[in-house]
């Protein structure tokens, strides 16, 4: 299933001058956020973007950045393993249980 992040909020940034096209991005994004265009990558759909940071900590040339652990997406994968962690608000209802639920 493929979450949808609130639109034009995510704080995702990829700076293609950086980038030397090693794909690992795609390798970890959950969310197919980057695609690869002429020899490096893009970001493809920013509002699909989770804020989960996994691009930026794996990117070897420093080339995204990214405010992982923010809002409710960082709380839905704190919950998808089993992991301490909430957004803002504890009753937003933003574990994977609350959204199964709606």
């Amino acid at each position: 299933m493929k979450f949808k992040y609130l639109p034009n909020v995510a704080t995702l940034e990829l700076d293609q001058s950086k980038c030397n096209g090693c794909g690992m991005c795609l390798v970890v994004c959950p969310q197919e956020v980057f695609s690869f265009n002429e020899k490096v990558s893009s970001i493809t759909d920013r509002d699909a973007c989770l804020e989960c940071g996994a691009c930026a900590r794996n990117c070897p040339q420093g080339a995204i950045r990214v405010r992982a652990g923010v809002g409710c997406a960082y709380a839905v994968l704190m919950d998808k393993f089993n992991l301490k962690g909430s957004c803002c608000n504890d009753s937003c209802g933003c574990s994977l249980e609350d959204i199964a639920d709606r």
